[in-house]
């Protein structure tokens, strides 16, 4: 059941204990990779802001989203609950819905907080304000890269320059007011998403996987040129073993090296996200003059990650392999994050929810499926998860994986995934000898025994996705 916004329940849940309470910068990138950021290990990548944060705070090793899909991801973000919980469960038109959720902003308003949502928020093609943000800029849709129409506290005006800096100048002027309370900043940047439209029925126009529609700004159009992309081991290699990906669809070649993304749509696509660091810079130094910078809880991370050639899979992103569900999650906040910490156990999309409003003191209310992330700050608890659920409900926008809906299960050194309408194409993995997800042993003699275990592991989640 979609939960609806009211000031009444919101209030409910708006009054705790007095502490200190941090301002909130909260920076969600789109499609961007886990493993694309110098901190994470990309052997080229300049990311030298989004270091900082990994060096003065945590990188979390093993973060994932629960929906690798742009719509789900972002309510989930918004929520701390799974898509079967919040209603968003693709890339329609739910404009009316998103209106209507119970996001962790809104509630931070109610208990005192000046909330700010700065840039894509991508539920529907609706760009009018939602509940619970005292300063709104964004834009319709997917939003163009250059000269965007913005949707300023209600009214539209054009815009010249490239996205990611006219976002990050909002963001920037929304840090160097003068504040009188406590205040949430939600950045969500275009950045690194192709420059493609979607439509009401979710459908885009043009090619989302062409490198010329990964545009980056002027200034850094020939960054990094001469690299040499890495690819990990399932690059353009066949789906052999996968038969949902195994399937003929009419007029789509095989996956294999011809359908893999281009090391040219790669590149455009760091080299967008150049401008995303250097707009992360310019909020850190804010910070910094404002002489907040230690007073502020800064959060990066991504809605989801994208295949670069890994079973010859390309802009296709919601299946359940690691390229695609992992995503980087980086934090600083001094009074409660020691430097340097690397945090291994399994955080989650949904976890981002309970962990600000704890960070806050706003009570966390009831149906809420993540778990605040401070106690992985002293050490792993002794109850914290093993395996977590993620999701996808079947959409119509790439005919290749249409009907491939499922439900998987992500344990600490194995995944099994299940469809929803395809029988007998499921798929098990065993991630500490296979961690490219080669080896699929779900019809295997040597997987029996894994696969009923995670089936039942399965069937406890769907009951209760914080079991």
């Amino acid at each position: 059941m979609l939960p609806i916004l009211s000031r009444r329940g919101l209030l409910r849940h708006a009054i705790a204990p007095a502490m200190f309470r941090p301002n909130i910068v909260f920076i969600l990138v789109d499609d961007l990779r886990w493993d694309e950021l110098g901190c994470t290990g990309h052997p080229f990548a300049s990311t030298p802001n989004a270091d900082r944060l990994a060096r003065e705070g945590a990188n979390f090793a093993n973060a994932f989203t629960v929906a690798p899909l742009c719509s789900p991801s972002r309510a989930s973000f918004l929520t701390g609950q799974y898509p079967r919980t919040h209603g968003i469960v693709d890339n329609t038109d739910r404009s009316a819905q998103s209106h209507r959720l119970r996001t962790w902003p809104a509630l931070l308003r109610a208990s005192g907080y000046r909330t700010a949502f700065i840039g894509k928020w991508h539920m529907g093609n609706d760009d009018s304000p939602r509940p619970g943000f005292d300063r709104w800029v964004s834009f319709r849709g997917q939003g163009e890269t250059t000269n965007p129409d913005l949707n300023i506290d209600g009214k539209t005006e054009k815009s010249q320059g490239y996205i990611t800096d006219i976002l990050t100048d909002h963001a920037v002027s929304f840090l160097r007011e003068k504040h009188a309370r406590p205040y949430c900043l939600y950045l969500s940047h275009k950045a690194v998403h192709p420059n493609i439209t979607q439509r009401n029925d979710g459908s885009v126009s043009g090619n989302p996987s062409a490198a010329e529609q990964f545009i980056p700004a002027q200034r850094h159009r020939y960054l990094y040129i001469g690299k040499a992309i890495p690819h990990r081991p399932s690059y353009a290699k066949p789906p052999a073993g996968k038969p949902a990906l195994q399937q003929k669809i009419g007029g789509l070649p095989p996956l294999g090296p011809q359908t893999v993304t281009s090391d040219q749509a790669i590149l455009n696509r760091m080299r967008m996200m150049k401008a995303v660091d250097e707009g992360l810079g310019r909020m850190l130094e804010a910070l910094e003059r404002a002489g907040q910078i230690d007073n502020t809880m800064v959060v990066l991370t991504s809605d989801h990650g994208y295949f670069y050639g890994e079973h010859g899979l390309s802009a296709e992103r919601r299946l359940a392999y690691e390229e695609c569900i992992r995503i980087p999650l980086l934090m600083r906040y001094p009074r409660m994050i020691r430097a340097g910490e690397r945090i291994s156990p399994f955080a989650l999309s949904v976890d981002i929810a309970p962990t600000m409003l704890q960070a806050t003191g706003v009570r966390i209310p009831p149906g809420l499926e993540g778990r605040p992330l401070a106690p992985l700050f002293e050490g792993v608890p002794p109850k914290w998860r093993d395996s977590f659920l993620v999701e996808y409900t079947s959409d119509s926008v790439f005919p290749r994986i249409r009907n491939m809906g499922y439900d998987a299960v992500r344990g600490q050194d194995w995944k099994l995934i299940k469809y929803r309408q395809l029988q007998g194409m499921d798929e098990l993995y065993d991630l500490r000898r296979d961690p490219y997800e080669m080896n699929n042993l779900m019809q295997a003699p040597a997987g029996r025994e894994l696969a009923a275990r995670a089936l039942r592991r399965l069937k406890e989640l769907l009951a209760n996705p914080r079991s």
